[in-house]
């Protein structure tokens, strides 16, 4: 029997590329970022010990329990030890009564502020993330599950559509690389499906603890497009958004990226 090789290639083309577009561009499986990192990158994060998020962890915890000299509360004296915060993170970000929407961080700060007379943190400040790491520490493992609402439905339509529109001089949008392109190599890396459920993570390129909004952030600067501000009403409908599209996918904080 003499097979015509070309067609068999092609064959064999096509059936690799559809198994591809079914497990990666359409994004029926949902994949962390984690299994997209090289083999070292993972061994890292799976060691509590040599993960430097936990450096973080630990100083959130020193902050939670610390008293402000202002009002002499800490974040204990309302909400008892830290490890009774789980679960907590997941319903971030949320909408306030005032109907604006507010990630965690900016939930910490506001807590702070009125609360605890307290001056609130720069955002990304060490000590802002230290706290952020920890309550999302301790809903590690659980899944992502936030819902749609009436009161978030805007918020979540913003995200969705910042999410594929395309920006910067170079014309990308989130979808062209985190749907498109999925496990294809850009430069040194293999673009996962750009889930947010390691956030905040340890980015080896920085060598310190980054929000997911300075990931964003990082995202708009190399399609060379001018990024919104941290805690922007943007970026935290791309969070809303980002975070229900992951949704059944399992919380790593503190995740190692690079």
């Amino acid at each position: 029997m003499i097979y015509n090789t070309n067609l068999l290639n092609f064959f064999f083309v096509c059936i690799t590329s559809l198994i591809f577009l079914k497990k990666y561009c359409l994004a029926e499986d949902l994949i962390s970022g984690y299994h997209f990192s090289e083999p070292s990158t993972q061994k890292i994060q799976d060691d509590d010990f040599l993960n430097p998020g936990f450096i973080w962890v630990e100083n959130g915890e020193l902050l939670w329990n610390k008293k402000e000299q202002s009002s002499q509360l800490s974040c204990k004296s309302c909400h008892g030890a830290a490890s009774e915060m789980t679960g907590v993170a997941l319903k971030y970000p949320k909408i306030t009564k005032k109907g604006n929407l507010i990630n965690l961080e900016q939930q910490i700060n506001i807590c702070r502020n009125e609360n605890m007379s307290a001056e609130t943190y720069e955002p990304e400040s060490k000590n802002l993330l230290a706290l952020s790491v920890l309550l999302y520490y301790q809903s590690r493992g659980l899944k992502q599950d936030i819902k749609i609402n009436e009161k978030n439905k805007e918020y979540f339509n913003l995200g969705k559509k910042l999410y594929f529109k395309k920006i910067g001089q170079m014309g990308l949008s989130c979808n062209q690389c985190h749907d498109e392109r999925v496990g294809q190599n850009l430069r040194a890396e293999k673009v996962s499906q750009g889930h947010i459920n390691g956030f905040p993570s340890y980015l080896l390129r920085w060598s310190k603890i980054a929000s997911v909004h300075k990931r964003i952030q990082f995202c708009n600067e190399q399609a060379r497009a001018i990024p919104f501000k941290i805690f922007s009403k943007e970026y935290n409908a791309l969070q809303l958004y980002m975070t229900w599209r992951g949704r059944g996918l399992k919380i790593e904080t503190p995740a190692v990226r690079k």
